[in-house]
């Protein structure tokens, strides 16, 4: 027992030496994995059949429903952040509350939420407002301390708010922990699905949207000349109705449509992933094909989208069935309507894809969304057989022995695992902390009781605070290398400070409130 403990101790502790050395994720947690098996396997520690359960186990994740959402949010995200959707939007909501003190730091934080719910790609949206955003709120008088706090705060939201790559990722990892834990104890496994990890994050999500706002009010308070009111360019033509129902509207609504079909039960995550794409896809052509002379192309995509509102519409009234034996006519009337809608749809996404070409930015977002989710299957791959070896050598177990003897139970484990967990989120990616880390950990950690849901909710918000913490978090070098000279690195550490208060008091609340996890999961359930 004492050389299996060695050995799955030196296999972690390998790998994450190899990833702190700067190695390749995926090929570091597959290399490892495979020197240490044949190790287990020349000394006898490991059977050889074991290994050959790979092949098994990569082929079940490569069908498994939960990730076939990955690369279509994936490609939502890429898809609006190269159509420039975050432009109109902060452009948009700056005007909107230009008279009002502090108003482009609201609008920061109210973008990046939207931003958020609509793209979920922290780094793009952290760039994406700094080059947009900090130049202007440094011009208008902003504390650059402030400003910056308030960016990368507000571009680290796409770790929690849904839909978020971090959790669905983690929703996989979490219902195998959960269904180990299960095994373990003896107990029915209760699945944990990607629905259920956004519903359970909306609630947090939104309450540290309004944290960061009380903040900021706050702020103008105490120091109002740190956020004055922004001052309009005179020869600016004024916002239309038109200019705020696209800016804002459209993004809303795609959100809406997203969320909304996966908490009301009328798609699964995957299908509303798919809904995403294609959202974001119709909007993107709406906002380039007038910058390209190709309005009649704007009408068509126009004609799409009220199209879906038709079939929604017909899908709800009317039995679309077709194997029914007695059709009447006007439900047959209806179902060539929907048919006729259904071309019109495909016919705007045609268009807006057309477009995207011509703007030359539809090449680059496929390659931009397949290399993402290259990347992610890769590392899933990697960690499949890292897990696998690991747990040959016992190693699930050492941690789970260990979890248990740590003094307080269920918290003094969850104490420890979190700042294990936050640690490590200043040296590696998310992806491989979700990979690698949680299945280690969440099943003793169910075992001692605690909620899936609640658990994973914590994991995403710690891992946010990590990504905002000095002098490693992620978001601060994205920021870093987007913002102009003139702003100090410590500038931007030190306005991080207060938003990192934030996160830790919101942890503090989910942990010590479980039903602003638990809640909504149980009631759309």
């Amino acid at each position: 027992m004492e050389i299996e403990l060695i050995l799955a101790l030196g296999m972690f502790v390998t790998a994450i030496a190899a990833l702190l050395a700067g190695y390749p994720v995926a090929l570091t947690l597959g290399g490892v994995a495979l020197i240490f098996g044949i190790i287990g396997v020349q000394l006898d520690l490991i059977s050889l059949p074991i290994l050959r359960t790979y092949s098994s186990r990569i082929l079940g994740s490569m069908e498994n429903q939960t990730l076939i959402a990955v690369p279509l949010f994936v490609l939502m995200g890429v898809i609006l952040e190269r159509s420039k959707v975050a432009d109109d939007l902060l452009h948009t909501a700056s005007r909107l509350l230009a008279r009002v003190r502090g108003g482009l730091g609201y609008a920061v934080v109210i973008v990046g939420a939207l931003l958020a719910a609509s793209t979920g790609i922290v780094g793009a949206t952290v760039v994406t407002m700094t080059l947009i955003a900090l130049p202007t709120m440094l011009r208008q008088g902003y504390d650059p301390k402030l400003a910056t706090g308030t960016i990368v705060a507000s571009g680290t939201l796409g770790q929690i708010i849904p839909p978020s790559i971090v959790l669905i990722l983690l929703a996989d990892a979490v219902s195998n922990a959960n269904q180990s834990a299960s095994s373990a104890i003896s107990g029915g496994a209760g699945v944990v699905s990607v629905g259920d990890l956004f519903a359970g994050a909306l609630i947090p999500g939104l309450m540290l949207v309004g944290l960061y706002l009380l903040y900021l009010i706050t702020m103008t308070i105490l120091r109002p000349e740190a956020s004055p009111a922004i001052v309009l360019d005179e020869d600016a033509a004024p916002l239309t109705a038109g200019d705020i129902t696209i800016s804002l509207g459209a993004p809303l609504i795609l959100i809406l449509a997203v969320l909304g079909s996966i908490l009301a039960g009328l798609a699964s995550p995957t299908e509303a992933s798919a809904i995403g794409a294609g959202g974001a896809l119709l909007l993107a052509g709406l906002r380039l094909a007038p910058l390209h002379g190709l309005e009649r192309m704007a009408q068509l995509i126009f004609a799409a989208f009220a199209s879906l509102f038709v079939l929604a519409l017909l899908a709800n009234m009317i039995d679309m069935r077709l194997t029914r034996e007695v059709i009447p006519v006007g439900d047959k009337i209806a179902i060539a309507a929907a048919m006729l809608a259904a071309a019109i749809f495909f016919a705007g996404l045609l268009a807006a894809a057309r477009v995207l070409a011509k703007a030359a930015q539809l090449t680059n977002a496929l390659k931009s969304g397949v290399q993402v989710t290259s990347m992610v299957f890769l590392i899933l791959i990697g960690a499949s057989l890292f897990s696998l070896v690991f747990r040959a050598y016992g190693g699930d177990e050492i941690v789970e022995d260990l979890l248990r003897s740590v003094p307080g139970g269920l918290w003094g484990a969850l104490a420890i695992s979190m700042l294990v967990m936050f640690v490590l989120g200043f040296f590696l990616d998310f992806i491989e902390i979700v990979f690698v880390v949680v299945p280690i950990v969440a099943p003793p950690l169910i075992i001692l009781g605690a909620d899936p849901v609640w658990l994973a909710i914590l994991m995403a918000l710690n891992l946010q605070t990590s990504f905002l913490t000095p002098p490693f978090g992620f978001a601060l070098f994205y920021l870093r290398g987007a913002a102009p000279d003139s702003v100090k690195t410590a500038d931007i550490w030190r306005g991080a400070v207060p938003f990192i208060g934030l996160q830790v008091a919101m942890i503090a609340m989910v942990a010590a409130i479980p039903a602003l996890a638990t809640w909504l999961p149980g009631l759309v359930r």
